[in-house]
């Protein structure tokens, strides 16, 4: 038991994590509510980054656009194209971006609208992405849920998404 501190309650003790990974689903809190979803993880291939030319220049920050189309591997299989907006300081520093994904997802075909938030906190960068609620079409209507993007040393990009439908 932890020791009550001078103020009466006890400090905050995470939860131990929940054993439904072991059957391909993790807890995860979405918007405030935890709840049971299905893990999703793989590859994605950058096919194409084209950027326009900067919209906004000055004291030594940038914001530029940027249209991506990606191929996805593993537990989602298909394309996307993906429009962002960046902002650059000495380094690339955060964007924001919307991508339509379409193709299967463990199986079921449809697709669906992502929303990117990406940025950097103490030098370490952080992208996080969200099904956008009532996007999904064909198998993936009704689909939600939320994940991260990994960039690996070598640039290789994975990806990760706990979702429900």
């Amino acid at each position: 038991m932890i020791p009550a501190p001078a103020g009466g309650r006890p400090p905050h003790r995470p939860a131990p994590p929940f054993p439904a990974a072991a059957l391909g689903r993790t807890a995860v809190r979405l918007s405030g509510i935890l709840g049971l979803m299905t893990s999703a993880a793989g590859t994605f291939d950058i096919d194409r980054f084209d950027t326009e030319k900067p919209h906004d220049e000055r004291d030594g920050v940038t914001l530029s656009r940027a249209h991506i189309t990606k191929t996805f591997h593993g537990d989602l299989e298909g394309g996307s194209e993906t429009d962002i907006i960046m902002v650059h300081t000495a380094v690339p520093a955060a964007y924001a971006g919307i991508e339509r994904f379409e193709g299967s997802v463990h199986g079921r075909k449809g697709g669906f609208v992502l929303q990117h938030d990406a940025g950097g906190t103490a030098g370490v960068p952080w992208m996080t992405w969200k099904i956008v609620e009532t996007s999904g079409t064909g198998d993936l209507a009704g689909i939600r849920g939320e994940g991260q993007i990994i960039v690996g040393p070598g640039g290789e990009h994975s990806y990760t998404l706990a979702y429900e439908i």
